[in-house]
């Protein structure tokens, strides 16, 4: 195998990287240079391009968080890594759900009963894709080697779903040499909130010292809760929202041979949440407008039924490398099981219908149960050749196999429901709208089963020019084809049962880089590439629900095509004694993106192509060590990303907010992320230390939910909903420019040789940020806001054996 490794450098990297799991590779694979002073410096190997080579010679922007910056800064989830990275950005929907955008590539907010659309940027651990649109897993960072964040199309090699990069988590591999383990605890409390914390273990053991070894890693977290429930009685519900994650996983690394490596492995989580972090300003139930009026205080919602979440996640896969004189051969095999369970208090949506009907008070004041359920089976095959010698020409070639069954079921049980249904439209109205299909007192029931199966082949072709020139070409033919079922009956529903969509879809995906190594500490990139991102059909809108306004807008909708972009960008990276620098410029453009839209009063979600939209910004990482002991790092981006078409209705009004020069969604032109760390040594009792004091800062931009949110008036709800001394007319104004906000965690901890104890604070100022606007029934029934964690005082322990 060809490994590439940097020219020695004077100097700390940018992207502090660790060559962990992810390839049968080298365990470790780095160099060591000394400055002046003797500071210890690391050359570092990565594998972005399926092939180990160092971060200097990957021809295109990257990050990586390594698990000393996850252990440094007390990350717990991709959300909180995002702050330290360049033009990643996490918009967080509630538990377990969050929509992922780089570079400002986004189609705005995606919820959890579209479970058509496909993801735009892709997510693997490791060599095997998980990807999965809105519910991408939420795994536990312990024991990963590193978290890369691959910026711009990556779809010659990681394929669909990459079209604005793609996201890979590296687990540490079973080490075959010695034993290792870990053991971790947290304890946590927040102002305002419940308690929370963790314990975490792992434990490398080798079978046969040299050729084989299982690491075990098992964890269980607590999670408090921190916003509280007014209940219809008045009184208040503390803490709803807390919740558990518990998993582990397994592998096995068996080395026959020098030649041959095969890694089986299992992974297996559990995530349930009691409850979501929303905060609400409106609730047909409980406003300011009613005869006995409710203000909501910060991190209060209106509740009548308990919600939850609930995901339990599967994965087994197998790595194999077989080496050959020339060439290697890898094999991934992964396969995914996921179940999925979101369950809200939907007794507002319901009351809302109810009150559109004309039903009585009783039925509007039903408890209303909405369920949302996804199962998920996946199978994955990559099969790849590349090349292992040291000539000027290199490469790569492959194929990959995907199929894909998704069974997405919603029903809204209500009991008491059908009797009020038949007394207000007539005897037998209830059972002719569940049309034989959906259980008694669910005004509303859905089933939509896809299969979808993908293949694809691609290569890539390097070759070294000059000593100071490389270039890259390469590119993926994919032909994908979906098929779905669609039943959706009940009073709320469309009357469709069984009805059957096909979509399918093939095409190329080309990319271009150049390499040239200015100095044996500057090196300068370029890159044009495509991505792309499959299209599909739209749920039939909930017809009923819908105004003859909605109805003539939106009932038009069906097919959506792929999303194509072109992304071009040129970058540099710089390493210095003391100090190194990635820095990049880029330009995206996009056609037929796919914006979502929420269809009104429909209570629908439909997606469709806006023809032409861009992205283009400055990207930049800073990573300095300007003594010994005190090291700085800073991440930041400016970005425009606008659409360049306008989207109007059948009236000629714009649609959606998709008009020439309005933001995309769900991204903010500016984001920054600072850290610094300042170590020293540190006695206690006679026993050699090292302490650190470590702050970080995140600065994050204005941004909106959906396109239509920064159109003129789009702040403004009027309900029309007659209830409790409350007209229907009243304006509930917002503003739904989610304002920038700062956050500021602190950190103190001490190392010994085999343990370590750290103090933290995070959110120190106690932001209370609002993340995500969230509506129910275009807010007629509900309006809030998603929000962040408060003030966190923490206390973590860890040992090394």
């Amino acid at each position: 195998m060809r490994t590439k490794y940097a020219r020695p450098h004077m100097g700390v990297s940018v992207l502090t990287l660790v060559l962990g799991g992810g390839l049968s590779l080298p365990a470790v694979a780095q160099e060591v240079a000394q400055d002046s002073k003797g500071f210890a410096l690391e050359e570092i190997v990565v594998t972005a391009t399926k092939r180990a080579s160092s971060i200097q010679d990957v021809p295109f922007s990257i990050n990586a968080q390594t698990q000393a910056d996850i252990q440094r800064t007390g990350a717990k989830s991709l959300e909180d890594l995002s702050r330290n990275v360049a033009g990643l950005m996490i918009q967080n929907l509630g538990p377990g759900q969050s929509q992922v955008a780089i570079r400002g590539v986004s189609a705005g907010q995606i919820v959890r009963d579209q479970p058509g659309v496909k993801e735009q940027v892709g997510v693997y651990l490791d060599e095997s894709v998980i990807s999965l649109s809105l519910f991408t897993p939420d795994l536990d960072l312990f024991d990963l080697n590193r978290v890369e964040t691959l910026r711009g199309p990556q779809g010659t090699l990681f394929g669909s779903g990459s079209v604005g990069g793609t996201i890979r988590y590296i687990t540490n591999q079973p080490n075959v040499e010695e034993f290792e383990g870990v053991v971790e605890g947290d304890l946590n409390t927040m102002s305002g909130g419940s308690v929370g914390g963790h314990v975490k273990a792992m434990a490398n053991v080798p079978i046969s010292e040299g050729t084989s070894a299982v690491r075990i890693v098992a964890y269980h977290t607590e999670y408090g809760g921190f916003i509280d429930a007014i209940r219809p009685n008045g009184s208040i519900t503390e803490n709803v929202n807390n919740g558990t994650r518990t998993g582990g996983r397994v592998a096995f690394t068996f080395q026959p041979s020098e030649n041959l490596t095969i890694t089986p492995r299992v992974i297996y989580q559990e995530i349930d949440m009691n409850g979501f972090n929303r905060q609400e300003v409106y609730n047909l139930y409980a406003n300011p407008y009613q005869t006995d009026p409710t203000v909501f205080e910060e991190r209060q919602q209106f509740l009548k039924l308990r919600e939850g979440f609930e995901d339990q996640t599967l994965i087994a896969d197998l790595t194999a490398e077989i080496g050959f004189d020339g060439f290697d051969v890898t094999s991934i095999t992964s396969y995914t099981d996921r179940d999925i369970l979101v369950s809200r208090d939907a007794s507002a949506l319901t009351g809302s219908v109810s009150v559109d009907l004309g039903y009585p008070d009783a039925a509007i004041r039903l408890p209303s149960n909405l369920r949302d359920s996804t199962e998920v089976e996946q199978f994955t095959q990559e099969v790849r050749l590349s090349s292992n010698g040291d000539g000027p020409l290199q490469w790569i070639v492959g194929g990959f196999y995907a199929n894909t069954d998704r069974y997405y079921q919603q029903y809204l049980p209500t009991p008491g429901y059908d009797a009020f249904t038949d007394a207000v439209l007539g005897d037998g109205t209830a059972e002719a709208t569940r049309m034989g299909v959906a259980p008694v007192d669910s005004p509303f029931y859905s089933e939509l089963p896809y299969t979808l199966e993908q293949i694809a082949v691609f290569g890539e072709l390097t070759y070294d020019v000059t000593d100071r020139l490389e270039l890259t070409a390469g590119g993926r033919y994919y032909d994908y084809k979906e098929e779905r079922s669609v039943t959706q009956v009940g009073l709320f529903g469309n009357g469709v049962v069984d009805q059957v969509d096909e979509t399918s879809a093939n095409g190329f995906t080309p990319r271009f880089l150049a390499q040239y190594r200015a100095s044996d500490s500057v090196t300068i990139n370029a890159q044009v590439s495509k991505g792309f991102r499959l299209g599909g059909v739209n749920d039939p809108l909930n017809t009923a629900l819908c105004n003859a306004q909605d109805l003539e807008i939106f009932g038009g909708f069906q097919d959506y095509d792929d999303e194509t972009l072109w992304n071009y960008e040129a970058g540099v990276k710089v390493q210095g004694s003391k100090f190194s620098l990635n820095a990049a410029a880029f330009y995206t453009d996009i056609s037929n993106l796919q914006v979502t839209l929420d269809a009104g009063s429909c209570s629908s979600r439909i997606s469709f192509n806006v023809p032409k939209a861009h992205t283009q910004g400055l990207e930049l990482e800073f990573k300095a060590r300007p003594f010994e002991g005190l090291d700085l790092s800073f991440a930041g981006t400016l970005l425009e990303s606008q659409f360049d078409s306008t989207v109007e209705d059948s009236t000629g009004a714009v649609l959606g907010g998709v008009r020439d020069g309005n933001r995309l969604a769900s991204v903010p032109e500016f984001n920054l992320g600072a850290s610094a760390t300042y170590s020293f040594p540190f006695d206690v009792a006679g026993d050699d230390a090292e302490a650190y004091f470590s702050a970080t800062f995140q600065h994050r931009g204005s941004l909106y939910t959906q396109p239509s949110d920064q159109e003129p008036g789009a702040g403004n709800f009027v309900s029309g909903l007659p209830y409790r001394g409350a007209t229907g007319d009243e304006v509930t104004a917002l503003d739904l420019e989610l304002d920038s906000y700062q956050t500021v965690n602190f950190s103190f901890g001490i190392n010994w040789e085999s343990m370590e104890f750290m103090a933290y604070v995070n959110n120190v100022f106690d932001e209370n940020a609002n993340l995500s606007f969230d509506r129910e029934r275009g807010g007629r029934a509900r309006l809030g806001f998603r929000t962040n964690s408060p003030r966190t005082f923490g206390l973590m322990i860890r040992k090394h054996f």
